[in-house]
């Protein structure tokens, strides 16, 4: 059994060279929020706590919350996913970035730096195929871990000198691989016509992206992991335990593991100690059932109040001459604005720490010729973290 979260051993970084530097972290729920619960009336610094909003009042100096920012599209369940991209996958096709999310297009710029570009936790089964929080440019859905177990492994638990071995001749018989397959592509690309051509372009990328990881395994190969501060948790493979994953995102950022990543808490989620005996997904589609509400509220509140505790969490945390909330820019909410009337519009958005002027409520034209797309913020986000871009999805400039 692992040790309790609270009060573990303080983790170093493994070097000096990630103190200070900046991280991003999203956090994306499946299904939404009672907005009624959520939203204050008030815009400015003097908004009313709401019920969903009262769990974070330590950290309400911390953080900023948004109303009106959205993708402008439509598909329920199944756009979703868009929360961190702004684009349907269907219709990335013939965009240059694709369905790019926030995290993976700023991971690209920064990841080279860290053992791992990113971490995407989710759960891979469940409602509607599972996590898929997280797109690389070539539109392909990152796989995400799948419990604290798995994710505690991966920064803490160093492969034995035979699995090393291993992967060393699977790391240069891979390498062999795609050698060939480039070059019999590239033969291709001088013989095909447009359309053909198109499809070639999307397939090299995605065979860049896989040279991209393997370049990455063999550079950490060599370098050991930080010690774990504690024993490997229960093997749930769920992300129903909010506290240790929240906790080992902490740390992998603390130690400069990586520097971006994105947890998602899907339709199947339901601690057991709230007792509530419904589906998460079921109760979404509550026919303002006040029971069903009640329930619902009861979930939201509860990843709320987690989510303030991680941000509680890094703000105790020293990074230099900052703390660690002080470094990263946390992105918590939804790609899906109402659960039960499926609506992708007027999403939930909160940002929190990454050295940003917080402590409002900030309203914006959610229609009309002054609508601010979501895209604004993440791109505001991307060049605060230190990339020389000038659009991100379909934003129309930055938020400020």
């Amino acid at each position: 059994m692992a040790k309790s979260v609270e009060g573990s051993a303080a983790v170093e970084a493994t070097s000096g060279a990630g103190v200070g530097a900046s991280r991003f972290v999203a956090v994306g729920n499946l299904l939404g929020f009672q907005t009624k619960s959520l939203f204050p009336e008030t815009a400015g610094k003097g908004y009313e706590a709401t019920s969903l909003l009262k769990p974070l009042t330590d950290n309400r100096e911390h953080m900023t919350v948004y109303r009106g920012l959205d993708h402008g599209i439509k598909g329920g369940h199944f756009a979703v996913h868009s929360f961190l991209s702004g684009v349907l996958n269907s219709e990335a096709q013939n965009r240059p970035d694709g369905n790019v999310t926030i995290d993976q297009f700023i991971a690209d710029e920064i990841g080279t730096q860290t053992r791992f570009p990113s971490l995407t936790v989710g759960s891979e089964g469940g409602i509607h195929g599972g996590c898929q929080i997280a797109w690389t440019r070539s539109g392909v859905r990152v796989p995400p871990i799948t419990g604290p177990a798995d994710l505690f492994e991966k920064l803490f638990v160093s492969d034995s000198p035979e699995r090393k071995a291993q992967r060393a001749k699977e790391n240069s018989l891979q390498a062999s691989i795609l050698d060939s397959i480039l070059e019999d592509a590239n033969r291709l690309n001088g013989k095909v016509n447009r359309e053909d051509k198109e499809k070639l372009d999307e397939y090299l990328t995605s065979i860049r992206d896989v040279e991209k990881r393997l370049e990455m395994r063999r550079r950490w190969a060599d370098h050991p992991k930080p010690g774990a501060p504690f024993d490997k948790p229960a093997n749930v493979s769920t992300v129903n335990d909010l506290s240790m994953l929240y906790e080992l995102i902490a740390l992998a950022l603390q130690t400069d593991s990586t520097r971006v990543a994105t947890l998602e808490i899907g339709g199947c989620f339901l601690p057991q100690d709230l007792g509530i005996d419904k589906s998460y997904h079921g109760l979404s589609h509550h026919g303002n059932d006040e029971k069903n509400i009640a329930h619902l509220i009861t979930l939201e509140t509860y990843q709320i109040e987690h989510f303030n505790k991680f941000l509680t969490r890094l703000s105790g945390i020293q990074d230099g001459e900052k703390t660690l909330l002080d470094s990263t820019a946390v992105l918590f909410g939804s790609g899906m604005g109402n659960g039960a009337s499926h609506k992708n519009t007027d999403l939930p958005i909160i940002l929190a720490g990454g050295g940003y002027r917080h402590g409002e409520f900030k309203k914006v034209e959610a229609n009309g010729p002054n609508k601010v797309p979501l895209c604004n913020l993440y791109l505001e986000m991307a060049q605060r973290m230190g990339l020389e871009v000038d659009a991100f999805g379909t934003s129309t400039g930055t938020f400020s």
